[in-house]
């Protein structure tokens, strides 16, 4: 999702348990240029070079990987990309390297490999090297940047529900100031990290990591840079498992449309089982309760709720969508949820949903932020057309309003800074099927917030190789939630390159 800052698609929950994913879509991926998809000509040096490795902590070893700043034009610059490794324990049974994303995009790979690396499968541990990179311009890898973090609170405090004028131009106010910071801070950057690029990184990894084939898992935005992968590198697919789908042929609009309907569905997954366990603060009717969020919603865009620990932002209506957003994230969350909620509407305080707003949009306790939100931004505006002006963005956001009353106009909005965006986009949107590729393993949780279900469906109907593999259940991406069928499931696929069954359930 992108709410008031850019957030499309699932970033990472598993870096952090909680990081928010915005969605973005990219561009179509035959708009590639010379050398042709599949191809290292005139690019040796990079395809050919050895990553020195170092021990970075507690079994991880770390290097970096030189990409071209330009495919067209390698000659003019290249970029770092941070790379990180979790050997693998049995070295007389190891495949090869696995590679992951995490998410986002602007998701962090290295801290995602970092934090989550072991809690991979067993037998993926034994046979793979657990590989996470920071694509370019996330992170470690040539960071994007735009805003400090006071103007980022500033940002990301906009109101997203404009009810007058002066609400309104406020709104493209701050839309405008992201798209001139990343223009200061970035602007030879920005027409070059988009996900074909990013993908085609993906393959001068691969050669740096001495495999002949890609075995990767990506989660949320990581499906589509898999799908991109796939798409112009199709015979270089070993087995790849797209987790949290994103369905590429969607518009910016609609994408952000159908995620906020995402939202909804898990917001009312959510109440109805607050609704039915003792002292839920929303009630015991799942229609009332959501009424009574929507009440909240309205309140606090009126007068904010207070905070208990001095905090010095105005906890608005934006913030406290934004932390009931995070917590949909996870079932995990959800207790958190109802403890935050209970404290908004029984004692007007907004510390809790601020937290879980701050988790989400990863801010640090001294108010500085990582990247992931400048990043997600700069990826979503180059790599899909949005519409051209906010007067075109407010008539998406009537129709996204009606379809989800809880999150549409905080989900559209998001979009808002890539009008003005310096960068101009690299596609349009397209179906990506990758002919020729091995079997892929499409991942889809039916009521997962972020990447809804039918995106799931879509790609893996798009995929020419695509397997449909569903976990019945709730929360963002499947694989790290805990259910042993598709840990299996995806586990055996990854080390045989076999896929279940094309429309395996799991509950």
């Amino acid at each position: 999702m992108r709410g008031t800052g850019g957030i499309r698609w699932g970033a990472g929950l598993l870096v952090s348990a909680l990081l928010l994913a915005g969605c973005s879509d990219t561009g179509r991926p035959a708009r590639v240029q010379s050398p042709p998809p599949g191809s290292s000509a005139g690019l040796e040096e990079y395809y050919g070079q050895k990553p020195s490795w170092r021990d970075c902590h507690q079994d991880y070893e770390c290097a970096t990987v030189k990409v071209p700043l330009d495919y067209a034009r390698p000659q003019d610059g290249e970029l770092s990309l941070a790379v990180i490794r979790l050997p693998a324990r049995d070295r007389s049974e190891r495949i090869g390297s696995l590679v992951t994303n995490p998410g986002g995009p602007g998701g962090a790979g290295v801290d995602f490999v970092r934090q989550a690396g072991r809690l991979f499968g067993p037998d993926l541990r034994d046979r793979f090297d657990i590989v996470g990179f920071d694509p370019r311009g996330v992170g470690q890898s040539d960071p994007v940047r735009c805003l400090d973090g006071p103007r980022l609170d500033r940002f990301f405090s906009t109101d997203t529900s404009p009810d007058s004028a002066a609400e309104f131009t406020d709104l493209q106010t701050q839309a405008r100031a992201f798209a001139n910071g990343c223009r200061a801070r970035s602007a030879a950057l920005l027409p070059h990290v988009g996900t074909v690029d990013a993908a085609r990184d993906m393959d001068v990894l691969r050669a740096a990591l001495g495999d002949s084939k890609l075995t990767y898992l990506g989660f949320s935005y990581g499906t589509y840079l898999g799908a991109f992968y796939a798409e112009q590198f199709p015979r270089n697919v070993r087995a790849l498992v797209l987790d949290g789908a994103v369905d590429p042929s969607l518009s910016a609009t609609d994408t952000l449309l159908e995620q906020a309907k995402g939202f909804e569905t898990a917001l009312r997954a959510f109440v109805e089982n607050c609704t039915g366990t003792p002292d839920c603060p929303l009630g015991t009717d799942p229609d009332a309760a959501l009424d009574r969020i929507a009440d909240l919603q309205r309140r606090t865009d009126r007068t904010p709720l207070k905070s208990a620990r001095g905090d010095s932002r105005t906890i608005n209506e934006t913030w406290v969508t934004t932390g009931m957003a995070s917590a949909l994230y996870s079932k995990s969350q959800w207790p958190a949820l109802r403890l935050a909620l209970a404290r908004a509407i029984r004692q007007n305080e907004g510390d809790l949903l601020l937290t879980l707003a701050d988790q989400m949009l990863q801010r640090r306790p001294d108010g500085s932020y990582t990247n992931q939100m400048e990043a997600n931004m700069a990826v979503n505006c180059v790599d899909k057309p949005n519409p051209a002006t906010a007067t075109a963005y407010a008539e998406a956001v009537e129709e996204a309003e009606a379809a989800a009353p809880h999150f549409g106009s905080f989900v559209m909005w998001g979009g808002l800074p890539c009008v003005y965006w310096p960068a101009k986009p690299a596609g349009t949107p397209a179906p990506v099927t990758a002919k020729g590729a091995a079997p892929v393993l499409v991942i889809g949780t039916t009521r997962d917030p972020a990447t809804p279900y039918r995106w799931a469906e879509a790609l893996a109907a798009q995929l020419a190789s695509g397997t449909l593999l569903t976990l019945n259940g709730d929360g963002h991406t499947a694989y790290l939630g805990g259910s042993p069928c598709i840990t299996e499931a995806t586990d055996r696929y990854l080390i045989t390159a076999t896929p279940p069954r094309d429309g395996t359930v799991c509950n």
